[in-house]
């Protein structure tokens, strides 16, 4: 089954054409992502597979200007793998948030989007994104089936005292304010993938899962199953971001609405998308410029990385407590899987666990699974390359074949 994974994230789109067979036989016959999206300078990359890879300068101001680019790079005439669209079977799409109404992967129909619409207000920078993505794939391929899988499914199993705020239990009967999370479908794949790497057993185990990007998000794992994470009603909360501010006094942002006399929906704006390392470092929301800024001894771009790290080290100890132990950390998204400077910082701070990082090994991970303590390190830790897409390729086609049937 030819299916397309789309993977909108809050500034990029991750995609993958894949053939599945079975959910371990398949071939990936493209991937690729467009990046940077409504920033000034935009990149779109294409690989076909046993094909160069193809990286091209682009302005991609909205979501939907890149699904278009995307498209058009699969069936070029000269350089793409598609005869023509029709020849995509089935289209799966993550999306950040599902709030409770769904604890797993579902075909999209009406009462699904509009499901997904109303959490949008959840997740205001995705959700929205998304809608876009399944519209412009309805429009296009109108017969295809599409399938929609969940970041907050993962996280169903966290216990009512991690996801409850301390707010009048009428405000979550009424709206359903509670906390939700994020990227579970990353967490749950690099935790099963890290825990054989690590030679654990998943069903008996305490693992710490780090995805780590222009959003981020730190799941204390539990046997297998979520039972906290950093972000909460939407992704908003937890560490410092790209543009998003994260944890928060909430009497702040009421002193700086009357301060500033903007509206609530203003106000979203500001901790939404003009705050976290772009309002921190008043230059950019991206982790690459970042580093040379920071390298280059510009101080404020020096204080997000720093207060970045130190919100990645807060977590893990508070799930460390929470699990009563771990026996295993996995960094994994953009910055986890490609800083090891950062994944050093973070390790060395858990010495006292009877971690020892393995520098050479953490040094030398790139884009490959790897342990990343010595051999006589009493807790492990791992780079696992996240592939939330396989997974979501994976309920694609199980839920398209049961709905043919």
């Amino acid at each position: 089954m030819i299916i397309l994974v789309i993977n909108c994230g809050s500034s990029s789109i991750k995609y993958q054409l894949l053939d599945m067979k079975s959910d371990d036989v398949f071939d990936v016959i493209a991937k690729g992502i467009a990046e940077k999206i409504g920033l000034p300078s935009g990149i779109l990359q294409y690989a076909p597979t046993g094909k160069d890879k193809m990286v091209k300068d682009i302005e991609i101001p909205d979501h939907k200007v890149g699904m278009q680019l995307i498209l058009e790079a699969l069936t070029n005439p000269e350089t793409g793998v598609l005869a023509s669209l029709e020849d995509i079977e089935a289209v799966g799409h993550r999306i950040v948030q599902g709030g409770d109404f769904f604890s797993g992967s579902v075909l999209v129909n009406d009462d699904v989007l509009e499901k997904i619409a109303f959490c949008s207000d959840f997740a205001p920078l995705h959700n929205p994104a998304h809608l876009l993505g399944i519209h412009a794939m309805q429009e296009v391929l109108p017969e295809v089936p599409q399938v929609v899988t969940f970041d907050t499914a993962f996280h169903q199993t966290m216990p009512s005292y991690a996801y409850m705020y301390g707010l009048p239990y009428q405000y979550y009967e009424k709206f359903r304010v509670r906390r939700y999370g994020a990227h579970g479908t990353s967490h749950q794949f690099v935790a099963g993938v890290g825990a054989k790497l690590a030679g654990i057993d998943i069903k008996n185990s305490k693992i710490i899962t780090c995805h780590l990007g222009a959003g981020s998000s730190i799941c204390a794992i539990l046997n297998g199953k979520c039972i906290d994470t950093s972000m909460g009603f939407s992704p908003l909360e937890g560490m410092i971001m790209g543009t998003r501010v994260g944890n928060i006094d909430a009497n702040a942002v009421i002193y700086l609405e009357n301060k500033l006399g903007v509206s609530p929906d203003e106000m979203s704006v500001i901790l939404n998308r003009k705050s976290g390392w772009m309002g921190l470092s008043e230059k950019t929301s991206d982790a690459r410029e970042l580093d040379a800024l920071a390298n280059g001894g510009d101080p404020k771009a020096k204080l997000c990385l720093k207060k970045f790290t130190y919100d990645i080290i807060k977590n893990v100890g508070s799930y460390i407590a929470a699990l009563n132990g771990v026996d295993l950390i996995v960094f994994t998204g953009g910055i986890g899987e490609h800083n090891s400077r950062l994944r050093r910082r973070v390790l060395e701070n858990f010495s006292y666990l009877g971690l020892k990082v393995d520098y050479e090994a953490n040094n030398d991970a790139f884009e490959k699974n790897t342990i990343i303590t010595a051999e006589d390190s009493t807790v492990k830790a791992a780079l696992i390359c996240t592939n939330e897409e396989l997974v979501i390729a994976r309920d694609t086609m199980h839920l398209v074949l049961e709905n043919q049937e």
